[in-house]
């Protein structure tokens, strides 16, 4: 995608998500996490053998002597928020694409499927040291310009708080909905753990973990220059065989460590590889979460 002019990638991204996408999903569907909704809404009289005993408003059914329900706004009606991590250290790739087009690519399929069922889409952007907001608007006009800003964003170095932003997402926006953290997550869990566990607290919430394969293993390459894309620092490094071990061991930990305070904190876990067929990552993420909510409604109802 950085290859191409901002328009041509767009369009580029657009086919590839309205057609691989909705193509894999075949048909309708509710989202990335589906669920029954979060919201609050009308009480109606109960249905029986068609609504569930746990929603009955037992304040209205006492008052009125007849059975009352209360209904729960869909889904569909809510906003969806995404965070971005656009900082220095997702101007790196080593396969097919780098990490900052990838997650240019995460928005514009989550923005889709929230159009899909009727969201408003909005997002706030890591940028350097800042973080930028783009209001919550519906439809297609919108997603584009917004993917747009993402790939026109200059590649600024700095460093960046994620777990700050995530406070800041959650504090702006506390109705119910649904929330996308996505980002390499290369922060010790412990700054961000808490403020996304907060935020899961009251909203349905995804994190989308980006990672190249290069920062995984190191090559056998012998001797290197490394430089923080964040302060610019370089250093040379003979990579040795225990030294590339040793790597690969730190990187496997991090790795099982945002794995482990992500499912502690009660969020939802994607992860999109630059060496991997994303849409086809994002497209069995969606199903495996459709047929978990299928389950848990047919254990609910036995």
């Amino acid at each position: 995608m950085t290859s191409r002019s901002p328009d041509a990638a767009l369009r580029r991204l657009e086919l590839t998500v309205v057609r691989r996408l909705d193509g894999l999903l075949q048909g309708g569907h509710q989202g990335l996490l589906p669920g029954p909704g979060s919201e609050i809404g009308d009480t109606r009289v109960y249905v029986p053998g068609e609504d569930d005993v746990r929603r009955m408003d037992w304040a209205v059914t006492a008052r009125t002597t007849v059975p009352h329900v209360r209904d729960l706004i869909a889904d569909r009606e809510l906003e969806t928020w995404a965070l971005a991590d656009l900082s220095a250290s997702m101007d790196f790739g080593t396969a097919g694409t780098d990490k900052r087009s990838l997650v240019v690519a995460a928005v514009g399929a989550i923005g889709f499927l929230a159009s899909r069922v009727g969201d408003r889409f909005g997002a706030y952007v890591m940028h350097g040291e800042e973080v930028h907001r783009y209001p919550a608007r519906p439809g297609r006009p919108a997603l584009f310009g917004l993917l747009k800003s993402l790939t026109e964003a200059p590649h600024d170095a700095g460093s960046t708080d994620l777990g700050g932003a995530i406070e800041l997402m959650a504090a702006a926006h506390r109705r119910r909905g649904m929330r996308v953290v996505i980002s390499d997550f290369l922060d010790a869990p412990d700054t961000w753990e808490r403020p996304i566990r907060r935020m899961a607290a009251r909203q349905q919430v995804l994190a989308v973990e980006i990672i190249d394969p290069r920062e995984l293993t190191l090559p056998d390459v012998g001797q290197i220059t490394l430089v923080d894309p964040e302060t610019g620092h370089s250093r040379d490094i003979h990579l040795s065989r225990r030294l590339r071990e040793r790597y690969a061991e730190a990187a496997a930990a991090q790795r099982e460590a945002n794995r482990v305070a992500l499912r502690r904190s009660g969020v939802a876990h994607l992860v999109l590889r630059t060496d991997r067929d994303w849409v086809f990552d994002i497209a069995q993420f969606v199903l495996r979460q459709r047929r978990t909510a299928h389950l848990m409604a047919r254990r609910a109802r036995v």
